[in-house]
């Protein structure tokens, strides 16, 4: 929190809802871009000539950047001013935007995307933190309920309009759309929003931020690039590995050594909090990763156009949002562990259902499905943010939201890498063990040799070659969501070690959006 408010709470009316319509735009700018590139992933591909694990660059480099540059963004508001810091952040976002979208090649996009996560990593914290100065304490729950809303519209609409962007427009457009929306945004923002006071004592703990921000990155290019270099028989991954280690070992100890830290290791003597960022790291590798494998399952192996593709994705969206509504009710009267349990079940039972899925499969199984995904998701964030912060100290709450986040964000992008390359291998490795089977000596190949497939022609053999690779396609996917459905009953031990706070705090609902 600043020094300062923004505004008044007793500023009038129109005022108050200028500013919040402000920041609220810059919100689902932000949200919007964490999913509306998924369902132009596929085109993207083949304009910028990428590989299948190769594309999914796009969207863990926008998370990691995001995950790096959030914890900084309290000190950059009290060194600098919020309303400069979100002004700079809303203009670097749009016109790294544009720079996607004009983007010709891989490294052009993966590294404008990189900008994008730098500049919109503050966007969210801050336009939270003005909300919260410009409304009284009786009206905040309200305003926390609509800036929730505004998170969650983003995921949402994400799919539904970049898939129609892409199918009538272009798959650069789903950039471009968030040049009138910043606009809107910075300019309501320079009319209606005071600067607040700056702490010229405000530091930071910059080698701490480095090593961390080393590590993550060295990590990151670790778990993306290792299966396209065969892994530790190459000197480059071997390098990222002792980078990610060696940075990573510096910040621990920098971390339990240092007067002030970049992390407070004190926030882990918190038995809640400490469970809880475990817990919000599954919830980002199992979420986010599902997203990245549904885009090119539907369309590259269903078939499906981009625009149906974006729609059947949205009701996922539509299952979070309802049923935070609900929790919001229940929270408070229900013990939070036991919602906890039930989002856990829910994403288990949708991954379980997903692990019998072909390209066969109904629309409306995938719609379904994607729903009760999404509403496990809605039982899931907000009790969960709300027993991490219930039991830590206040004055640790605005550490606590940074690196809570930070989990969160290096959870989805490895999660992301992680099932990106698992579709890699076991696609290769089904291929082969499939292929074995598939020989001139085989007889249920008499048959389907009248049909044009059989081994013993050229044309035979590359049809059976395409038939292979997607029956060995589909199994990796399989793998995949097996995968996450272990990694969410797995959780579900966690719950014993939580403890059920004595009374919610009044910043819960606040902290569970930022």
């Amino acid at each position: 929190m600043s020094n300062a408010t923004t505004a008044s709470p007793s500023a009038p009316i129109a005022h108050r809802g200028a500013i919040t319509a402000c920041v609220i735009l810059s919100v689902i700018m932000q949200a919007l871009d964490t999913t509306i590139a998924n369902v132009a992933l596929p085109h993207i591909q083949g304009d910028v000539s990428a590989s299948a694990d190769q594309i999914n660059w796009v969207l863990t480099s926008y998370i990691v950047a995001a995950a790096i540059m959030t914890p900084p963004s309290g000190f950059l508001s009290a060194k600098f001013g919020r309303k400069r810091v979100l002004l700079t952040a809303i203009a670097g976002f749009v016109a790294a935007s544009v720079l996607c979208g004009l983007s010709q090649s891989l490294p052009q996009i993966v590294g404008f995307r990189l900008l994008q996560g730098l500049f919109g990593a503050s966007l969210v914290p801050l336009s939270q933190g003005i909300l919260l100065d410009i409304y009284n304490v009786e009206e905040r729950g309200r305003a926390m309920a609509l800036f929730g809303v505004s998170v969650m519209v983003g995921p949402v609409l994400g799919p539904v309009i970049g898939g129609w962007l892409t199918d009538n427009i272009s798959w650069r457009w789903v950039f471009y759309i968030n040049v009138p929306i910043g606009a809107l945004a910075f300019f309501g923002i320079v009319v209606y929003v005071t600067e607040t006071k700056l702490d010229a004592l405000a530091k930071l703990d910059w080698f701490g931020f480095g090593m961390l921000s080393i590590a993550i990155a060295a990590l990151q290019l670790f778990l993306d690039r290792g299966e396209q270099l065969d892994w530790f028989y190459s000197s480059e991954i071997i390098i990222e590995a002792l980078v990610c280690a060696c940075a990573f070992y510096l910040f621990i100890v920098h971390t339990f050594t240092a007067e002030r830290s970049f992390v407070n290791p004190r926030l882990f003597l918190d038995q809640n909090f400490a469970v809880s960022m475990l817990f919000i790291f599954i919830v980002g590798v199992t979420y986010l990763a599902s997203l990245a494998l549904m885009t090119p399952y539907l369309q590259t192996l269903m078939g499906y156009p981009v625009v149906t593709a974006g729609i059947v994705m949205g009701p996922r969206g539509l299952g979070t949002m309802f049923c935070m509504f609900l929790v919001g009710r229940l929270i408070g009267k229900v013990d939070t562990r036991l919602l906890l349990f039930l989002g856990l079940a829910l994403t288990a039972w949708a991954m379980y259902d997903m692990t019998g899925w072909t390209p066969d499969v109904s629309q409306w199984t995938l719609v379904s499905v994607g729903f009760v995904q999404g509403a496990g998701l809605g039982f899931l964030f907000v009790p969960l943010t709300t027993i991490a912060f219930a039991t830590l100290p206040a004055q640790m709450r605005g550490e606590g939201t940074g690196l809570y986040n930070l989990s969160r964000n290096i959870g989805s992008s490895v999660g992301i890498s992680v099932v990106s390359m698992l579709i890699t291998e076991n696609t290769q490795v089904n291929h082969a063990n499939i292929a074995a089977y598939v020989t001139p000596f085989n007889r249920h190949f008499e048959a389907a040799a009248a049909h044009g497939i059989s081994p013993l022609t050229a044309v035979g053999r590359a049809t059976l070659d395409g038939m292979i690779t997607t029956q060995a396609t589909i199994i990796a996917y399989i793998d995949d969501f097996k995968l996450l459905m272990l990694m969410s009953i797995c959780a579900i031990p966690l719950l014993v070690l939580l403890r059920k706070p004595k009374a919610p705090p009044a910043v819960d609902h606040s902290v569970a959006m930022e």
